[in-house]
């Protein structure tokens, strides 16, 4: 199986990102049980805010091909004035934009794939911004475990990050917990060919 994991956060690869250090436990996980696990960080690529699913850019150039050949999406997202980063509701618009597009068996495109929501944050909205996240992927045809999201958020205002803080036995049980429902769902969903089709396709 491959899992793709989209970092929103705001800074580029050039600098450290506490949302990233947080995906990187959930990828390990998953690694060790031989699935092959990719990173991008979104602020890196040149991605427009557009509806148009033939737009070409770094989404359709690069991003959208990678998601349609995973069998798991994380969308790793900061928490900003309580809710998700910009980068974040750009990737969730232009997943959107292709959800008129469907599969051999006339599904909606990202039916058969398993989503899942990471979090960080020095304020509440962990709940919030996973909640968004994970609605916004099931509504384009993603299938979302129980449990499917972990989130860090240390004390409201400013204080130590995650990657200062070293996170805490609350967020690792939540990430072991989403990345294994991951696995299973994957797995499941992979070796029985998607979600059925009757009752559920575009027309």
């Amino acid at each position: 199986m491959k899992a793709l994991y989209l970092n929103c956060s705001l800074k580029s690869s050039s600098d450290q990102s506490n949302t990233e250090a947080l995906m990187k436990e959930s990828m390990a996980i998953l690694g060790d049980q031989g699935v092959e696990t990719e990173l991008v960080r979104i602020a890196d690529k040149n991605i427009d805010a557009v509806m148009d699913p033939k737009h070409e850019d770094d989404w359709m150039g690069e991003i959208y091909p990678k998601i349609l050949d995973a069998n798991i999406l994380v969308i790793g997202s900061p928490i900003w004035i309580g809710n998700m980063a910009s980068h974040a509701t750009k990737v969730l618009e232009r997943l959107y934009a292709h959800s008129a597009e469907t599969n051999d068996k006339g599904q909606y495109a990202y039916y058969g794939r398993v989503g899942g929501a990471m979090v960080t944050g020095n304020e509440d909205g962990g709940k919030h911004v996973s909640r968004d996240l994970l609605y916004g992927l099931q509504h384009v045809g993603f299938c979302i475990p129980p449990q499917a999201d972990a989130y860090w958020v240390g004390e409201a205002g400013p204080g130590p990050s995650y990657i200062e803080a070293g996170g805490n036995d609350f967020t690792t049980n939540m990430c072991r917990t989403m990345s294994w429902n991951l696995i299973h769902f994957g797995r499941m969903l992979k070796e029985n060919g998607g979600v059925p089709a009757e009752g559920n396709t575009s027309k």
